[in-house]
């Protein structure tokens, strides 16, 4: 019975460390394949936008979903940046990419939905291509409002449902499947009315891609 015991608790042990290794290998690709995904879509104009929008914001900076840290070097006003994300794996990666900035780069694990911040702050609130994985959106752009001093701004560059119905009713149909493949991430999510919705004045809203992609500077109303 001991031999049988002892058998039972080593195979769960090897499996375990099995399953962790190959949970630790997933997220190591995850993340490469995320900047590989990202490269060609920076060389067809992405990386402009994002330097839009990244760049002129200032002073306390909180960036959420920053994934392996490609916005860092775009940073032009920021006095600090603080960098939040859910994953462990890609706060890793940018945490050598902090490494190699000139401003102090703080990097925080947690979600949007939940920010482990004081109230008021923060100067600016960036985000880029994330909201559109954020699982309760309204109660993430509540939590950006309580951070952001007054007279913050929050800066977002995010694809957003299709103006045209045909599409808009693709994108619905696709994102149940879409979630699953790429990390939660919604087709048809409504940005721009979930930024007003959650208090904001929406100051610029400049459309790419005959509205799927939009640039947003908001700021509390």
């Amino acid at each position: 019975m001991k031999w049988s015991a002892r058998r039972a608790a080593l195979v769960l042990g090897l499996a375990g460390l099995g399953a962790l290794g190959l949970w630790r290998a997933r997220e190591r690709l995850a993340a490469a394949l995320l900047d590989w995904g990202m490269a060609p879509l920076d060389r067809l104009g992405l990386a402009r936008l994002r330097a839009r929008t990244v760049g002129p914001a200032a002073g306390r900076v909180l960036e959420i979903g920053v994934g392996t840290g490609r916005n860092f070097g775009l940073y032009q006003k920021a006095r600090l940046v603080v960098a939040l994300d859910p994953d462990l794996t890609l706060l890793a990666q940018a945490a050598r990419q902090a490494r190699r900035e000139r401003r102090p780069v703080y990097l925080v694990a947690g979600r949007a939905e939940a920010l482990p911040f004081r109230s008021a702050a923060f100067d600016t609130v960036v985000a880029t291509l994330v909201f559109c994985t954020v699982g309760d959106p309204a109660q993430g752009l509540a939590e950006v409002r309580r951070v952001l001093a007054p007279g913050g701004e929050l800066r977002l560059l995010e694809h957003v449902r299709a103006p045209w119905p045909w599409l808009a009713v693709l994108q619905e149909r696709l994102t149940p499947l879409w979630q699953r493949l790429a990390g939660g991430c919604h087709l048809d999510r409504e940005t721009a009315t979930l930024v007003r919705a959650a208090g904001f004045t929406l100051e610029t809203v400049r459309p790419h891609l005959g509205g799927l992609l939009l640039e947003i500077v908001a700021r509390p109303a």
